[in-house]
């Protein structure tokens, strides 16, 4: 099977992992939509770059109004990612364990 690859977005957030060392957290990401499919990798890194520069300004678009993810006040930002064959509903399957 010939691979493809897929540009989605994602509502990432960040979460309260546990007390240790002071308190970390970790990312989470909610599949929003797939927005487009590429038969090359470069071509999907290229649009994905894109997308995110125009996610990132803030002026318009989903993230407008929104606060950063290091906000308390923030409900997560839209970001694009690239992935190979399927995007995942979501991540990390499982909450992840500090070592």
């Amino acid at each position: 099977m010939k691979d493809f690859y897929l540009v989605a977005i994602y509502l990432e957030d960040m979460r309260y992992g546990g007390p240790e060392e002071g308190g970390w957290y970790y990312n989470t990401g909610q599949l929003v939509r797939v927005v487009k499919g590429f038969n090359s990798e470069q071509t999907a890194i290229a649009y994905c770059c894109r997308l995110n520069h125009k996610l990132k300004s803030r002026r318009f678009g989903p993230n407008r109004n929104r606060r950063e993810m290091s906000s308390v006040l923030s409900e997560g930002e839209y970001w694009a990612q690239v992935h190979e064959n399927e995007a995942p509903k979501g991540y990390p399957d499982q909450k992840p364990r500090y070592y």
